[in-house]
């Protein structure tokens, strides 16, 4: 998978947390993850499926500590119970990732579906087959996290 189908959510991640958050947060070193050689260790996903000239999908993976602390600076507000205000909002947070992500992903004409969101320890997700999954890991002060993004090649025409 190409760089500069990568980078725009990466930098959409840093510039989302920064904008809506005051929060500057680190990229990682990417890595090919294998969704059948194990879960993870996350808690909660929001997920985009993409579509249109391309397809793929764009997950954001927290864990459970880590989510009640982006959500509650997301919010404003101090969460403290893992229920539906969380999964609300990680929903709500990857939706907006993957809007800004899609501006610097224009050539592909890509279409976002609605956000879905898994939660329970170590989930599996499927993921869209015969597509490499790149994993980008994220520091930040509230723990870490990490965006995965699969995106198909695009068909030449």
């Amino acid at each position: 998978m190409k760089v500069e189908y990568i980078n725009p959510f990466v930098n959409a991640t840093q510039n989302v947390f920064k904008m809506m958050m005051n929060i500057d947060i680190a990229a990682g070193k990417p890595y090919l993850f294998d969704p059948f050689a194990g879960a993870h260790s996350y808690d909660i996903s929001g997920i985009i499926g993409l579509s249109g000239e391309t397809t793929g999908a764009v997950v954001l993976s927290f864990t459970k500590l880590c989510a009640l602390k982006v959500v509650s600076e997301f919010s404003g507000m101090e969460i403290k119970i893992f229920d539906q205000t969380v999964v609300d909002a990680i929903g709500e947070l990857i939706n907006i990732v993957a809007g800004n992500a899609k501006k610097d992903l224009k050539d592909f004409k890509l279409n976002i579906s609605l956000p879905s969101v898994v939660t329970g320890h170590s989930h599996k997700l499927n993921w869209p087959t015969g597509v490499p999954v790149i994993m980008i890991p994220f520091t930040s002060p509230m723990g870490e996290f990490s965006i995965g993004v699969s995106i198909r090649e695009p068909v030449k025409k």
